[in-house]
């Protein structure tokens, strides 16, 4: 199909041409909101204040724009809509913050399933906090290639925000808040970035990267801001968090800040390879970076934590998670939860890990501990800084607990000792940083200083 001139002029009606500005986003936000771009159209679509159900002309222009290959433009106003399934080559374009498309019924605003090259800019998805039904989402995406959302918003879901299942492509500078549960639920990528966007206000979890099988996913987390996540649907862990991955392997999520979150900044259960690089976080209510289950290799890296009920935690070695680097680190101002599980731990490791050069500040149980019972083996402390703590460096000797080397740390202010051997729970023998470890075989303890 060939959009004439003519044609645009009338599919306006009446809502002016501007013929100076061409397609892309950085462009268009300079329009009035009533003109519309050279080379988009608007199809004849008009927006309705909110009171008509436009879902019969929005299809159809939709459609009638991916089969000519020319964008639709969404002039500024609302348009009320039930789903909308969107083509491949779908390309529509709004006014940033006054194109809206408010959700009327059905499980989303828009789907795609199986379409490849759609792209949105521009728009308000506004599921005016109703009910979406089991599994509902403002944007449902399946099987889909090279999908890009930019500068749109997603506010005010029943259901979760974006939910994106087998796609690749790229969300970035979006803001997705007041959401009833997740934000961004992203499950098998197939090569997805998530950058630069504001996640806010959900209910259960920021930003989601799981995997229905153990593997690789790829995925990039990066510079985005996340704030204010609950955990309504309960759970030990699963909700409250800002980034959750779940089996999702090689997952970079980095330089994003991550407050208030119910429980963890990044939580990673079961995903191998996963780097958590420069992240800022502060007040969590659990731990803040977590890499826990059946998982081998994390980086855990040039992050700053303030205000946690515990840092860092490479946990679960018995379901065989294994090997980690956690090194570069500030975390500061630990607590205690006020349940059982009480942490006001620094960071903790049980297996094939190294901790280096991390500085631990206010740590009301442990600046450092080292396994649990039996489940440590391999583990390397050196050249930390630990200041006030209950005790500066705990480390299991327990029977079947393995080696770990303790070394060039600098402990001041430890109330119970700069460095002891725990059974369990409960600190034994004197202060290792004070006296000998000889008298336990799998300890290597040396060259630390504790003041």
């Amino acid at each position: 199909m060939t959009v004439g001139r003519r044609q645009l002029m009338l599919g306006t009606l009446g809502l002016g041409v501007a013929v100076a500005t061409g397609p892309r986003l950085a462009q268009a936000r300079t329009l009035r909101e009533t003109e519309v771009p050279q080379a988009l159209s608007t199809y004849g679509v008009v927006p309705g204040g909110g009171g008509i159900d436009q879902t019969a002309s929005l299809q159809e222009a939709a459609d009638t724009a991916a089969q000519s290959g020319t964008p639709l433009f969404l002039p500024a106003g609302i348009y009320a809509t039930n789903r909308l399934t969107l083509k491949s080559g779908t390309h529509i374009q709004g006014v940033p913050g006054r194109s809206i498309l408010r959700y009327r019924g059905g499980d989303a605003v828009l789907g795609i399933d199986q379409a490849d090259d759609v792209r949105l800019e521009g728009l308000v998805l506004d599921g005016a906090s109703q009910p979406l039904g089991d599994g509902g989402a403002l944007l449902i995406a399946t099987a889909a290639k090279h999908l890009d959302v930019s500068d749109c918003r997603f506010l005010a879901s029943g259901g979760d925000g974006v939910v994106l299942r087998q796609v690749a492509g790229r969300f970035s500078d979006c803001e997705i808040g007041d959401i009833a549960k997740g934000g961004l639920f992203s499950e098998d990528a197939a090569g997805f970035e998530i950058a630069h966007n504001h996640v806010r206000d959900c209910g259960d979890n920021g930003i989601l990267v799981w995997r229905s099988e153990p593997g690789e996913d790829g995925t990039i987390v990066t510079s985005n801001r996340i704030e204010r996540i609950a955990a309504k649907s309960g759970g030990s862990g699963q909700n409250g968090n800002g980034v959750n991955v779940f089996r999702a392997g090689s997952v970079l999520v980095n330089a994003n800040r991550i407050a208030d979150c119910a429980f963890s900044a990044i939580r990673s259960n079961s995903g191998s390879n996963c780097q958590m690089l420069g992240n800022s976080c502060a007040r969590l209510g659990e731990v803040a970076l977590y890499s826990e289950f059946a998982f081998e290799g994390a980086v855990i890296a040039n992050n700053l934590v303030d205000t946690a009920a515990m840092g860092i935690s490479v946990t679960n070695f018995k379901q065989g998670g294994r090997l980690a680097v956690v090194q570069g680190n500030i975390i500061r101002n630990l607590f205690f939860r006020k349940d059982a599980d009480s942490r006001g731990i620094g960071i903790g490791v049980e297996a094939d890990s190294v901790v280096s050069s991390n500085v631990i500040e206010g740590a009301p149980a442990f600046g450092i501990l080292i396994g649990w019972g039996s489940y440590l083996r391999d583990v390397s402390v050196t050249d930390n800084l630990i200041r006030n703590a209950h005790i500066g460096i705990g480390v299991s000797t327990a029977p079947g607990a393995r080696t770990a080397l303790i070394t060039d740390n600098l402990i001041t202010g430890a109330k119970d000792g700069a460095i002891r051997a725990m059974d369990g729970p409960r600190p034994i023998g004197p202060d290792l940083a004070q006296g000998s470890a000889e008298a336990y075989r799998n300890l290597a303890v040396y060259a630390n200083v504790a003041r």
